[in-house]
């Protein structure tokens, strides 16, 4: 597997095909995919760290949560992840810490204003040891 996600060009929206070669890595590129669409983010810094625990009905459920977690940690407290360590992963439940600082206009260029993840197409899938996504995020 060369790259954990790519971008996905989706008319009037935005999207991002993941991989990971267990859940927990495609929990953690998925992560890093919304980021990278959100900043650059290559210039983020481990300053601080928050704890996200979300709870679902479904594994589905469960990545649409997690992302929209981290997009209102955003957009209510200006937090930017670079780095995730899961604690918890199962098919309802993910308790990880997020690494990251705060939004800083003079330091981090601004990417897509993100609103939310979506659950259109989405199908998280198991083929030949690899798991992947296609979430979709409104913009």
């Amino acid at each position: 597997m060369d790259k954990d996600f790519e971008i996905l060009d989706i008319s009037g929206d935005i999207g991002l095909k993941v991989y990971g070669e267990n859940l927990e890595k495609l929990f953690i590129n998925a992560a890093k995919g919304l980021y990278s669409l959100i900043i650059e983010k290559s210039n983020v810094n481990p300053t601080k760290s928050i704890d996200v625990n979300v709870y679902a009905e479904s594994l589905d459920g469960l990545l649409v949560g997690w992302l929209n977690e981290l997009i209102f940690q955003f957009d209510t407290y200006g937090f930017v992840g670079g780095d995730v360590e899961i604690k918890t992963l199962s098919e309802n439940r993910i308790e990880a810490s997020v690494f990251g600082e705060d939004f800083d206009p003079e330091k981090h260029e601004r990417g897509l204003l993100v609103k939310a993840a979506t659950y259109h197409n989405l199908k998280i899938e198991k083929k030949n040891g690899i798991w992947s996504v296609e979430v979709v995020f409104d913009i």
